[in-house]
């Protein structure tokens, strides 16, 4: 079957585009004049342009040289399947970015969780280096755009576990922040989930491969690729220089240091002291621990903390992890995509402090009867709008806790990303406190 290993190879074909979300929009701009003649499909268009993909638009990518699959259609959907049964080659716009550029100056970072953060903090590391370093992928733009200067540089991109699986040239150096349960809809399974994780770092080309010092990294072994190196946390209070929370905030910190400090060929003594001086300039991500508001109340306080991009288990627990001795009214819940909660609700069994689950969505229904069965003396409430819970986890926590928003599942059933549900907690934390 023919194989592009690069944009110059769409030069007069048929090129179709499946999915018409931002890297589809992305992918157009990029191959519109090299292609001889171009294909827009898409679940559930909106312009008018773009073709549905049943049953017109999937007749017309088989029509295709080459198809241009966004990281959101799963790689073994049974229409993929057929597309590449009947000669049609499928592929990514980021795989053929990643052909074509000095993959030496790519730093790529995938994960279950930390993978925003870690990006963010190695592309900051880097500049107070004096390094020019720009953020893509999921946390910037699609490297491929044609507005985005690829030219000069480190590029540090954040890659999901969709993208992974279309990836077969490796970046330089890539980097694995975490490895837990996520996106099991679209996987299919835990097993294939982490083997879809970590094929990024089994792809070709000579790479180092950078992981934390834990368990699951010494038993997957044989499925890290490349050069693989072991990074222990980083514990001189650096994370805490940098406004991060929590002791997963030292495992990513380390990481990063590790990898400026091998790209830079200076001393990981050296790199710290440098970024611990403009440490005050770095702006955690929002949806990270963010702390919306600090209301003082007769009793005590109660914090209200946006934790929004927890969209999986593992991050969620790690939020918890950070207010194990406070009072705290946990809002879950959103899309429910088929991932274990169990280990949650053990971790809300664990808790000493006065414990509240407020859930929201199908996936809220599955982490309230868990942890009915796991964790029954747990305080819980179901909620069907923002507003309703987070007036619920106000009321519950008597003037003195913790109000966290950390999901664990996606946004997707109520909103369109976990920014605008972040967006929609902030403004009801605001109006509900004055302020």
């Amino acid at each position: 079957m023919y194989r592009p290993t690069g944009f110059a190879d769409l030069t007069d074909k048929r090129v179709g585009i499946f999915g018409y979300g931002i890297e589809g929009r992305a992918s157009e701009r990029r191959v519109q004049a090299l292609a001889r003649s171009l294909v827009l499909v898409d679940d559930e268009p909106v312009d008018p342009t773009v073709l549905a993909t049943s049953p017109e638009g999937h007749k017309e990518l088989l029509t295709c040289d080459v198809v241009l699959k966004s990281p959101g259609i799963p790689r073994r959907r049974a229409d993929v399947l057929d597309l590449e049964k009947h000669g049609v080659a499928v592929t990514s716009a980021l795989n053929l970015w990643l052909h074509d550029i000095e993959r030496s100056r790519v730093i790529a970072i995938t994960g279950t969780k930390g993978k925003s953060t870690t990006t963010a903090l190695i592309t900051f590391f880097l500049q107070c280096m004096g390094e020019q370093a720009q953020r893509l992928g999921n946390i910037g733009q699609p490297p491929y755009d044609p507005s985005v200067d690829t030219t000069k540089g480190w590029l540090v991109l954040e890659v999901s576990s969709f993208q992974c699986t279309d990836i077969d040239i490796a970046p330089g150096l890539v980097v694995v922040t975490s490895l837990g349960a996520d996106h099991l809809d679209w996987h299919g399974s835990l097993a294939r989930y982490r083997s879809d994780k970590l094929s990024l770092t089994r792809a070709d080309g000579e790479h180092v491969t950078v992981v934390p010092e834990q368990v699951i990294f010494r038993e997957m072994r044989e499925q890290l690729g490349g050069d693989v190196v072991y990074v222990s946390p980083e514990g001189l209070g650096l994370s805490a220089a940098l406004g991060l929370l929590g002791s997963h905030s030292d495992s990513n910190v380390a990481l990063a240091l590790h990898v400026v400090a091998r790209l830079t060929s200076t001393p990981a003594e050296i790199v710290r002291e440098r970024v611990a001086t403009h440490a005050h300039e770095f702006i955690p991500l929002r949806g990270r621990l963010t702390l919306v508001a600090h209301v003082a109340s007769g009793r005590g306080s109660i914090r209200y903390v946006d934790d929004g991009l927890a969209t999986s288990v593992l991050p969620t627990l790690a939020a918890l992890d950070v207010f194990r001795d406070d009072p705290v009214a946990l809002l879950a819940g959103g899309f429910d995509r088929g991932v274990d909660y169990t280990p949650l609700a053990h971790a809300l069994a664990a808790r000493r402090a006065r414990t509240v689950l407020v859930t929201m969505g199908d996936a809220g229904v599955r982490i309230g009867n868990v942890t009915h069965e796991f964790a029954p003396l747990v305080s819980q409430q179901h909620c069907d709008t923002m507003l309703e819970a987070v007036s619920h986890a106000k009321s519950s926590l008597h003037g003195e806790g913790v109000v966290l928003l950390s999901p664990g599942a996606p946004s997707f059933d109520a909103y369109h990303n976990w920014e605008e549900r972040s967006e929609d907690f902030t403004r009801v934390v605001r109006a509900i406190t004055h302020t």
